[in-house]
């Protein structure tokens, strides 16, 4: 049978997120494998990138089919994937917060071309700092002039904690998956109101108003958001004796916190677990609430390199986050059967000079490569993109940006992968007017544009799944 098409595989080059946030600064070469020591190289040799390849074929991609009729002969077809099915996304406590108009707009700009989720601030201690009135909608001193004006943002209470409701509909707007952090959580520090009770004989009282909250929060947003991190951080808690590490919390607060979730929120809304340690004991703990009824979608895991020395030696080669360890960690992970997102991650550069970031551009790509691959994962969240927007205590080096949004060779690296080399572009010469067109490609949402036999351009949206 003579074959019907001539099918060209491509790059999909994506300049537009660059260009947007950098006003068309010239993309640098690829950050120096001189960086890292040879030790690094040995860890991540050419035979760990093959798998981590091979991987990425047999798990990221799917066999796809497009059939068109009345395309104009000898015409081309153009195939362009327009969304990634994974989860790419990065918090978004900074919204209007960066100073001028200018930065938050470029802020703005990278949600929707490079990540396609974005994490909303919900800690309790600042969206509810006064009783009974929570700080949903935008005030005067959420709002861009009042962010853009003041002396030292760091100083205000509601740093990294913008209003939700105006962020909530900017997500909409971008069309983004989102995930509300967090309902539940025991740190005092950065969870609690100061107004919670303390006292011992008042922790009924206490569960009374975690319920109270779940359900405000269910009520207002319903299926706004896409998913809620319910409980952080309690594997901690699990079988505890002797009441919570953080002080004063409701028994089996966990289990509850998911009972009243699953009454308070519609069932098309996704409920994580979230935290940092990845153990037996973490695998455990869900696989007990799930026994006894509670609803978990997903598994979050957080990877924080917070301390710009450990990404130093994992440049020399030293035994931190390897690809062994990334086995071991995801292995115990997927004792719980469920789907895994990289809920926090940190990759903070060493030094803020051109090996420091050369290092961080270095790490990131690898370690994206290996997580992009591992077959239960779903979703990668990066912490803080923009340096010296983080919490106290957290490094000024771990963004993407600097503080003038001004993007890093992190950034580009990230923008290559799922820009790039992780997005499927084909284009078919139709040599009839039928067209039959098989491939393989990342799975998401495709765009086919086409003239008809007339020379009228025209579309079609598929998916790849």
């Amino acid at each position: 049978m003579r074959r019907a098409l001539s099918i060209v595989l491509v790059c999909l080059t994506n300049l537009l997120v660059a260009g947007a946030v950098s006003g068309e600064t010239p993309r640098p070469e690829a950050p120096d494998p001189s960086a890292m020591s040879e030790k690094y190289w040995e860890r991540w040799n050419d035979n760990v990138q093959r798998e981590i390849d091979e991987r990425i074929e047999r798990y990221r991609k799917a066999d796809g089919e497009l059939k068109l009729s009345d395309v104009k002969e000898g015409s081309t077809v153009k195939i362009e994937q327009i969304s990634s099915d994974f989860m790419f996304g990065a918090h978004i406590f900074n919204f209007n917060q960066l100073g001028s108009k200018e930065l938050n707009d470029k802020y703005k700009n990278v949600y929707g071309t490079l990540f396609n989720q974005a994490t909303i601030a919900f800690y309790w201690k600042t969206l509810e700092p006064i009783q009974g009135k929570p700080r949903f909608a935008e005030a005067e001193n959420d709002t861009e002039e009042f962010w853009n004006n003041v002396a030292e943002p760091k100083k205000q209470p509601h740093w990294r904690r913008p209003a939700p409701d105006p962020v909530v509909a900017f997500c909409e707007s971008k069309g983004l998956q989102t995930t509300g952090h967090t309902i539940i959580w025991g740190n005092r520090r950065w969870q609690h109101p100061d107004w919670l009770p303390k006292e011992p004989e008042k922790v009924d009282e206490m569960e009374k108003l975690f319920e109270k909250r779940i359900r405000e929060l269910g009520e207002r947003y319903q299926d706004r958001l896409s998913r809620w991190d319910v409980v952080n951080e309690s594997s901690v808690d699990f079988k505890r004796e002797g009441g919570s590490s953080y002080g004063l919390m409701p028994n089996d607060y966990a289990f509850k916190a998911y009972k009243v979730a699953d009454e308070a929120f519609p069932s098309s809304v996704e409920f994580n677990i979230n935290d940092y340690s990845v153990d037996d004991r973490y695998a455990a703990q869900i696989a007990d609430l799930r026994a006894r009824g509670a609803r978990i979608d997903n598994v979050g895991i957080q990877m924080h390199l917070f301390n710009p020395a450990d990404t130093l030696k994992i440049a020399d080669g030293e035994p931190i986050q390897t690809p062994e360890t990334q086995k071991t960690r995801l292995s115990a992970a997927d004792k719980t059967g469920l789907p895994l997102i990289l809920s926090e991650i940190t990759i903070t550069a060493p030094n803020d000079d051109e090996r420091g970031r050369a290092i961080q551009a270095i790490v990131a790509r690898d370690l994206y490569r290996y997580w992009f691959s591992w077959p239960s994962m779903r979703g990668i969240v990066w912490w803080n993109i923009v340096d010296d927007c983080g919490a106290p205590g957290e490094p000024t080096t771990s963004g993407l940006f600097t503080r003038q949004m001004e993007p890093k060779p992190s950034y580009f690296a990230l923008e290559n992968l799922i820009l790039n080399e992780w997005r499927t572009k084909l284009e078919v010469v139709a040599e009839k007017s039928d067209v039959d067109v098989k491939f393989r490609g990342f799975k998401g949402n495709y765009r086919a544009t086409y003239l008809d036999k007339t020379g009228v351009e025209r579309t079609e949206e598929f998916s790849v799944r």
